[in-house]
């Protein structure tokens, strides 16, 4: 097994944002402005501190338009426009454009305040013991979320599923597993399950707020949060 620090990340972005009513019929999701800027873009921020990176963006809905607006940066377009694969399906058909070894995940409809969580995960990684590590937030933090939460996380940082901490959306994984998963599309569930029956599915709690900007009254959240970091 690789034992290098990621050199990608797939950032997903190729849902349909069915929840987000009209401000998705025209565009995609991750083109939705948060504090008059895109999610993608919020998004790509993030990796800033880690290039050079293989940045990787995957497209469904709407995909001409995400496509147009990436078209200057330094991203690789995984099209998924004839048929949505999920989380899982999707990681695995952009595994040629990643290259070898872990991998950054990371959703784009959220948006962070506090540190950075890629690098986060980045100081966390510990390949010697971990197949999957999974930035996680106390359910306080976690902005515009319901729910009771999806880890519970040990001593030791290894999860087991329970009302806990909330799923961030960001990840290090390793997606060796993927290509024994029969199903087309499927969600990347199916391979935590595996690694944790391994014992190797971890957890590091973020040390900040998030906010799933899932809806359109989540914008006005995200926008507050950043607005309550910056004046700090």
């Amino acid at each position: 097994m690789t034992t290098q620090a990621p050199g990608a990340i797939m950032i997903f972005a190729a849902g349909l944002g069915r929840r987000m009513g009209p401000l998705t019929a025209q565009r995609p999701k991750p083109m939705v402005e948060v504090a008059g800027r895109p999610l993608i873009d919020h998004a790509l921020d993030l990796t800033a501190p880690l290039m050079p990176l293989r940045r990787v963006v995957n497209l469904h809905h709407r995909g001409e338009v995400l496509r147009e607006h990436l078209a200057e940066r330094e991203v690789i377009l995984s099209d998924e426009t004839e048929k949505l694969l999920e989380t899982g399906g999707g990681l695995r058909k952009a595994r040629p454009l990643l290259g070898p070894g872990p991998v950054y995940t990371l959703n784009s409809d959220a948006i962070w305040a506090g540190p950075n969580p890629l690098l986060a995960l980045r100081r966390a990684w510990d390949p010697s013991r971990m197949e999957a590590l999974l930035l996680l937030l106390p359910r306080e933090n976690a902005m515009a979320h319901s729910g009771a939460g999806d880890f519970l996380i040990d001593a030791e940082g290894r999860l087991s599923r329970g009302p806990g901490h909330v799923y961030s959306g960001a990840q290090i994984i390793v997606p060796d597993g993927l290509d024994a998963i029969p199903e087309e599309a499927f969600s990347l569930n199916l391979l935590w399950n595996e690694i944790a029956a391994r014992g190797r599915l971890y957890g590091v709690v973020h040390d900040g707020r998030w906010c799933d900007v899932g809806r359109p009254d989540c914008i006005e959240i995200a926008e507050s949060m950043l607005q309550d970091a910056h004046a700090v």
